[in-house]
């Protein structure tokens, strides 16, 4: 979620045009950093199958020591493994077996050096014992690392947010999103008297008779690196239920009350998702909510949530419509990233509105199953002031490269444009739920996507899926008057583009099927004035040419 809080800007700047300027990585010059972690080289042809994470974090001294044992399984023969580890943290060792590994760092990638090159289809494991002081966060979740705070009580708040920036900023892994652990197990040491809530369900504790008390949690399914969290403070915890998932609740003790009556949003929004989206994809491992000194981020399992017991976004509407203020953004929002994101989960971040343009489309979804569809297109149609269109959504493959931030609030108008073409509301929300459960707990890429949602109709969605994710530009229907005929036709990047519309012709309602030559309307329309495009379920612009 972290380019959200972009939105804002964007609201109190009069949507300037530089927000995917500033997103887009058009003309950047990727270094051999960037490919080290974007790529999947050969020294990366392994599957990771689990994490065994074990850490101390020393709050006073902001320093954190432990290991992480590596269990994998190699694709191909591999003398050199890659795993990725910034570079201000300090490797203590590598332990293969009984061994002591070699091993070279460059940036933040990490070549361990097998004696004997490790055997195709064999699984194994390395440990990395490493240690340091791990970079703080200036402004966390939007930017990657640790947060140091204390509570209104004195007491420590400390947690972590890495999304993009990257999981080895504070634990050896395989630091790219097309693989997953199967599993985790997740201990931290914090000191005694404090709680630590981390992914997953909670084994059970052990005084170490250091000062310190280590919290070990178990994750049953696959997880994105960046999800694997701790979140440490004073915390006091409360429980509930929906049908037969557990819903756990964090929060510092001061705000219980207002937790209570603010996480009641948790139970209609299952009811809505479960309709939508189907059942809950970590049942497992439980749903928790845990108060964070930061907004909020999607750690799976382990939601953070520091909206301050607001609704919307802060106390702010990123519609502009008064409807995001039914609600509290950063529960739904962060929640919906379960389904989209933490269960289905890009291939390569080039492709992150696979997590984001669904999500944000999600926030519309709820809106529906509380307030109705008109709400949910008002909400919709309010998104798109913070639509840029500069930069396309989808980025540079193979470099660690994000697409522009327009993958949020277009990609969210993007799938229901999809919705309206199909013209069919039980064939889409069949297809939509259909896709969470083809593709749970998978990675995936936005070819796969694209054929998912092509299949069920008839009309080819493929040139625009091109149009919407892979130019700036959203396609313009245009209308002219010669004479007394009317034509019409799409402008588009993309040739061949021949999406269906649907318009009003003196308030009467129809379906035209532009393409990109002129075609005129069969019956006599007396003046451009009466057409009007829904617009509201269509985002495209409209220009009349007179």
């Amino acid at each position: 979620m972290k380019n959200i809080s972009l939105l804002i800007i964007i609201i109190f700047l009069g949507v300037t045009s530089s927000f995917s300027q500033v997103l887009s990585n058009k003309n950047k010059q990727y270094t051999e950093a960037d490919s080290l972690r974007g790529s999947l080289r050969p020294e990366r042809s392994y599957d990771v199958l689990k994490y065994h994470l074990q850490v101390q974090i020393d709050p006073e001294e902001r320093f954190i020591s432990g290991f992480n044992t590596i269990t994998f399984k190699t694709e191909e023969d591999l003398p050199v493994m890659q795993i990725d580890l910034f570079e201000n943290m300090r490797i203590d060792s590598i332990i293969h077996g009984t061994e002591k590994l070699d091993y070279k760092r460059k940036f933040n990638a990490v070549f361990v050096e097998f004696e004997e090159a490790l055997s195709a289809k064999a699984t194994d494991s390395i440990q990395v014992f490493y240690s340091g002081n791990p970079i703080i966060a200036k402004n966390a979740p939007w930017d990657g690392g640790f947060v140091f705070k204390k509570d209104e009580e004195g007491n420590p708040w400390i947690a972590v947010a890495v999304q993009g920036t990257g999981a080895s900023l504070w634990y050896p892994n395989k630091d790219h999103q097309s693989d997953e652990p199967e599993e985790a197990l997740i201990e931290i040491a914090v000191p005694t008297g404090l709680t630590n809530v981390s992914n997953g369900r909670l084994l059970g504790t052990k005084y170490l008779e250091n000062g310190y008390t280590r919290w070990s949690y178990k994750v049953s399914n696959p997880i994105n690196n960046y999800d694997i969290v701790f979140n440490i403070a004073n915390y006091v915890h409360f429980q509930d239920k929906y049908k037969d998932l557990d819903l756990d609740y964090y929060v510092l003790p001061y705000n219980l009350e207002k937790a209570k009556k603010q996480f009641a949003e948790v139970k209609p929004m299952m009811k809505c998702f479960y309709e939508k989206f189907g059942e809950y994809p970590f049942k497992e491992d439980g749903y928790k909510l845990v108060e964070t000194p930061y907004l909020g981020m999607e750690h799976q399992s382990a939601v953070a949530y520091g909206n301050h017991y607001k609704m919307g976004y802060l106390g702010r509407d990123l519609s502009g419509t008064g409807i995001g203020l039914k609600w509290d953004f950063i529960i739904i929002h962060e929640s919906g990233h379960e389904w989209f994101g933490n269960s289905i989960t890009a291939n390569d971040i080039a492709d992150m509105w696979i997590h984001e343009g669904f999500t944000t489309y999600s926030e519309a979804v709820y809106v529906e199953c509380r307030w109705g569809k008109d709400d949910a297109l008002k909400y919709l149609e309010g998104l798109r002031k913070n639509i840029g269109n500069k930069a396309p959504i989808i980025g540079d493959y193979g470099v660690n490269s994000e697409g522009s931030g327009d993958m949020y609030p277009k990609g969210a108008n993007l799938l229901n444009t999809l919705r309206s073409i199909y013209n069919n509301d039980e064939l889409w929300w069949k297809t939509l739920k259909d896709y969470t459960l083809t593709f749970k707990h998978k990675t995936i890429d936005t070819k796969t996507v694209e054929n998912f949602f092509n299949t069920p109709v008839e009309t080819d969605l493929q040139p625009i899926f091109d149009q919407y994710l892979r130019y700036s530009a959203i396609p313009v229907l245009e209308f002219k008057k010669t004479g007394k005929r009317i034509s019409y036709r799409w402008k588009t990047d993309v040739p061949n583009f021949n999406m269906p519309v649907d318009v009003f012709i003196n308030k009467k309602e129809i379906r035209l099927t532009p393409s990109n030559t002129w075609k005129e309307f069969s019956k006599e329309v007396e003046d451009l004035d009466d057409i009007k495009v829904n617009e509201k379920e269509f985002y495209i612009e409209t220009k009349f040419i007179k």
